[in-house]
């Protein structure tokens, strides 16, 4: 298995750069990783002291963010290195201030991870939620370095628990301890005996709520809202796109002010929904050149300011859900209190479930749906509230996986 899997890095490998000329964005991970070790190399001295955090991409360094912060504040003496496995989490914060250090993650070849490990030699190791690379962990534990796993989150039809993922099974026990988001994933962890387990929660919470704790006032956003009811669609894709352009060109939204932040921002995706609007709508980047207060949607062609945006919003639309894209972050709206819509594609995104379950999310599968979810909550403040504050009360509920994880780190440093 083992030599099956390593042909299959390198195979993936000469993959990649064939499809360079034809891909932006794995050209930058393929250019990317042919810079990591000379980075680290000008980076790093053999006497300092390490820790290096790990992410497949932006959203789990975001994850991870609350945990960097704190093992930032208290190894001061020591550098950070970061790595990301993709290009959209390295190109966004590649200058990240939680770290001395960012680069890509080298393939997962076991000459790439003796090399990786001879120069960065971490004291701690921390990975965040399921990005597994069996080279690189088993030559941490070959070496006897220490690392963790945070907000993991196991389904059981993921390899570690089928009967061919005997490799990615054995990499898990490269960590002294994994922190899993659920019972359930400390259960399937269980049946392939890793039992040094604690039900930590999932960090993605006390990364939100330090989103309260931060000024997020953005002047052209109160210029643009004014005193009108806003609905915020965050992170939308045409699948989305195509249906709240129908609801916001209908009857129904008038006197209702929409910002759109779409996940492409290219300007032939912008474009497209521009010139399907029949009303008045303003770009981002027009801001300073075009009035935004008689505007009715307000398109977001720029990223980084969703999270402070949806403050503004007394309605939220999360992305991804009406499509197979994946549903986007649902926790950043949730903390300020507003109810929140998506598509029905959430199966891998339990808590999308649970904010269904306690009335504070909808559902929605179709126009009609959306229609008639939207037309509801516009024109009922007290369900806007009620369902908006079951929301807030959730994200309360679920504080604390950060504190955790660094309580056992406090025991065993």
């Amino acid at each position: 298995m083992g030599f099956i899997y390593n042909i299959g890095i390198h195979l993936a490998h000469f993959g990649l750069k064939c499809v360079t000329p034809f891909n932006k964005k794995i050209k930058s991970g393929v250019v990317g990783r042919q810079e990591t070790f000379k980075t680290l190399q000008d980076n790093l001295k053999p006497t300092d002291k390490t820790l290096w955090f790990h992410c497949a991409s932006l959203g789990e360094y975001e994850q991870g963010l609350p945990v960097f912060k704190a093992l930032r504040d208290q190894f001061k003496s020591h550098k950070v290195v970061l790595t990301f496995f993709s290009p959209s989490g390295y190109e966004i914060r590649k200058n990240s201030p939680i770290a001395d250090v960012v680069v890509y993650l080298p393939l997962d070849t076991k000459a790439n991870a003796i090399q990786f490990l001879d120069v960065v030699n971490p004291e701690l190791t921390v990975f965040v939620k399921y990005d597994i690379w069996p080279n690189f962990l088993n030559e941490l534990k070959n070496r006897t370095l220490r690392a963790i796993l945070i907000s993991a989150a196991f389904r059981e039809n993921q390899s570690f628990f089928k009967f061919y993922g005997h490799q990615l099974r054995n990499a898990l026990f490269a960590f002294e301890h994994i922190f899993t988001q659920n019972d359930r994933s400390k259960k399937l962890l269980a049946s392939i005996n890793y039992n040094q387990v604690t039900v930590s929660g999932d960090t993605r919470f006390d990364r939100v709520s330090s989103q309260l704790e931060i000024d997020n006032t953005l002047v052209f956003i109160e210029t643009f809202k004014q005193n009108n009811l806003c609905v915020v669609a965050g992170s939308t894709w045409p699948e989305d796109e195509n249906l709240l352009v129908n609801f916001i060109n209908s009857e129904a939204s008038k006197h209702v002010k929409f910002i759109i932040a779409p996940h492409n921002i290219k300007s032939n995706q912008i474009k497209n929904i521009q010139e399907r609007l029949t009303v008045e709508s303003v770009l981002f980047s027009e801001k300073d050149i075009k009035p935004l207060e008689t505007a009715q949607v307000f398109i977001i062609d720029t990223i980084g300011i969703l999270s402070k945006i949806y403050s503004y919003a007394d309605i939220a639309y999360v992305g991804g859900a009406m499509g197979n894209t994946g549903l986007h972050n649902t926790l950043e709206p949730a903390v300020f209190g507003i109810p929140i819509i998506i598509g029905t594609h959430h199966e891998k995104f339990p808590e999308a479930q649970e904010m269904i379950d306690i009335n504070g999310l909808f559902s929605i599968a179709n126009q009609t749906e959306l229609d008639a979810v939207l037309t509801g909550l516009i024109q009922n403040p007290e369900k806007r509230l009620e369902t908006g504050n079951n929301n807030s009360n959730y994200i309360k509920r679920n504080q604390g996986a950060v504190t955790k994880i660094i309580q056992y780190l406090d025991t065993k440093l």
